[in-house]
């Protein structure tokens, strides 16, 4: 078998921001390789660092936000390994973003110049990291058109982006994204502002043209739905840290943290007819205050005295799977996942089949 290739190497990352005098961790001490040609999904509530933590690997953190320890590995070509973690300055990122790691953003209009056409945005960013002639750029835009799904390329290119749907908006966005073959597409919940049968249209576009370019995936969602169809590979983030590490089938079927547990409880998939909607109580803790032992303890309805006291470490279940509780100290009592969650698989086999 043939041996994984790390493509980063995100090791100790400490990430801080300063509000209004005051200093709030937003990630605190991740560490994590992600795989070549793999595709894993960062999940978690809004709030948990799922996008601060990406925007470390293209230097997209806002004004307030730095580094405040840890690595960013990324191997380049040569084999040899560069540490964004030590570029500060644009120019120091110019020959990282966009041409090794480019993200495609939720609202594609954020991304789209209103008054700029289509094609002369996807053929400029060509011409700005490719050495090519403008003929050649607007052969390659439209190449790329016709790649994402745009229908009659030729005659949208001049188009501006109010003349496209907020689906083929967001097909150029990743037609741009991809116009410099990046080694890494970071998709942050792309599909959440579009409704679902555009949302699955997107997610089997994006899973297909990573066939063609070879690129890894880091997907940010907070909807476990999509995971399972598209990640190798589930990281579940709680208050800026990773709490459980495994592959898609592990975490749905398997899963160890209760705050997986939690998650999977919430998939609506799950609820019988006539019964209310799982949610998690309480909410997550202050990142501006210390926190002592787990943080997800206030919320956890199996929590032990030890979780209020000393913070758990990241436990092995298996060579691909973490969990980082105290439940899987050989001390712990035994726990019984959720009802909600037991035979999860067949659940929602037939939640689909109806």
């Amino acid at each position: 078998m043939q041996e994984k290739k790390v493509l980063l190497s995100i090791k100790d990352l400490d990430v801080r921001f300063r509000v209004r005098g005051r200093i709030l961790k937003a990630i605190r001490n991740i560490s994590l390789d992600i795989y070549e040609g793999e595709s894993i999904a960062i999940v978690g509530e809004s709030g948990s660092g799922k996008s601060v933590f990406t925007k470390t690997f293209a230097g997209m953190l806002e004004s307030n936000g730095y580094i405040e320890k840890g690595d960013i590995l990324f191997r380049n070509e040569d084999g040899n390994y560069i540490n964004l973690a030590k570029r500060k300055t644009s120019d120091d990122w110019s020959q990282i973003r966009g041409r090794k790691i480019a993200t495609v953003f939720q609202d594609p209009m954020t991304s789209l110049n209103p008054i700029i056409t289509i094609g002369k945005q996807i053929s400029s960013i060509i011409l700005k990291h490719q050495k090519c002639s403008e003929t050649e750029a607007r052969r390659r835009a439209l190449s790329l058109m016709e790649m994402v799904g745009i229908p009659n390329a030729k005659s949208r290119f001049d188009d501006y982006p109010f003349q496209y749907s907020g689906g083929m908006r967001q097909r150029i966005v990743i037609a741009i994204a991809l116009s410099c073959q990046p080694k890494v597409l970071i998709c942050d919940e792309p599909t959440t502002a579009l409704d679902v049968t555009i949302q699955a249209q997107i997610l089997q576009l994006i899973k297909e043209l990573q066939k063609e370019f070879h690129y890894t995936i880091v997907f940010i969602t907070h909807d476990l739905g999509v995971v399972a169809n598209i990640a190798d590979r589930v990281a579940v983030l709680y208050a800026g840290q990773i709490v459980e590490l495994g592959n898609v089938d592990e975490i749905f079927y398997d899963p160890r943290h209760p705050y997986t547990w939690a998650l999977l409880s919430s998939l609506p998939q799950l609820s019988q007819k006539g019964s209310k909607l799982y949610s998690i109580t309480g909410t997550p803790p202050s990142l501006y205050n210390r926190i002592v032992g787990d943080a997800f303890a206030p919320r956890n309805p199996y929590c032990m005295k030890i979780d209020t006291l000393l913070e758990p470490p990241m436990f092995p279940v298996s060579d691909s799977h973490y969990a980082k509780t105290w439940l899987l100290d050989p001390n712990a009592p035994k726990i019984e996942k959720p009802e909600e969650i037991q035979n999860i698989h067949e659940k929602l086999i037939r939640a689909f089949s109806i």
